[in-house]
């Protein structure tokens, strides 16, 4: 494979990317776009973007990771992932004009870059995008990070015996009281739909519109992983999505949010490549 710099420009703003291809002409015809999440830049972390973009050129998939306007190299205005569509359209046609070849791309995504391209699809029903790639998305409100930590933390100390002869002792104070009450009165409006307008439910209606295959890759030691799953099994807008034919799931009860670990890592390059040769 070989590398490149590849600058282009999102309303009148140059962005930097960094294109990974195939030393042979007679590589895929999809394309893959890395979404970084922020705050993030292009790299990665523990180089995750740098070497995932690598393995895919190698075995015949160009792949470009960018920075959008305001992270890494790429000038501009401070922004989120609910502002990353310019950006996120921009690198596409930046990418299928560096590889004429390409018919379309491959959106990939990690956490809040997940959701960014789920919205993306929402907003813009793009037909260039062949399918999307995400890793723990990112649902996050006060409702769904109270439900995670009642269900997966407050949960298991109830059950355990040191907890009830500490409290009995006064070692648990009533402000550790009072934070779990909190939780559990947040926890109570986790299941429901929010409005048509939030984040949440546009990413439903992104996916369910794609009308392509989808990869999710959730982590077992992740906190972000559990919110999602629990938002998608409560949320009307999600019903059904997950267990869709055209959806592949893949869950590695080791790995932490940013799949770390090298082992954990091979297997998200594994399942990504896998997945992309069916497209």
């Amino acid at each position: 494979m070989k590398e490149s710099v590849l600058s282009f420009a999102c309303e009148g703003e140059p962005l930097i990317g960094i294109l990974a291809e195939p030393e042979t002409e007679a590589a895929a015809a999809v394309g893959v776009l890395i979404i970084v999440g922020g705050p993030q830049y292009r790299v990665g972390s523990h180089r995750q973007f740098t070497l995932l973009a690598r393995h895919l050129a190698a075995n015949g998939f160009a792949a470009l990771r960018f920075d959008y306007r305001s992270m890494g190299d790429s000038p501009g205005e401070a922004r989120d992932f609910l502002g990353v569509d310019a950006d996120i359209a921009a690198a596409i046609t930046a990418l299928l004009a560096a590889r004429p070849a390409l018919k379309r791309v491959v959106l990939w995504g990690l956490c809040d870059a997940a959701s960014a391209a789920l919205l993306y699809l929402e907003s813009t029903r793009d037909a260039r995008v062949a399918g999307v790639a995400l890793l723990n998305p990112w649902v996050r409100s006060a409702a769904t990070l109270a439900q995670t930590h009642v269900k997966h933390y407050y949960w298991r100390r109830l059950r355990e015996k040191e907890f009830w002869l500490k409290l009995l002792k006064g070692g648990v104070g009533a402000k550790a009281l009072m934070t779990l009450a909190g939780n559990l009165r947040l926890a109570q409006g986790a299941g429901k739909a929010p409005g048509q307008s939030s984040f949440q439910d546009r990413m439903a209606t992104g996916l369910r519109g794609l009308g392509c295959p989808a990869l999710l890759i959730l982590s077992g030691d992740d906190y972000t992983a559990r919110e999602f799953s629990m938002y998608a099994q409560g949320s009307p807008a999600w019903k059904g999505l997950l267990d869709g034919p055209s959806l592949q799931l893949e869950a590695y009860a080791e790995a932490d949010h940013t799949f770390s670990d090298p082992g954990q890592a091979a297997k998200v390059e594994a399942a990504t490549l896998s997945w992309l040769r069916k497209i």
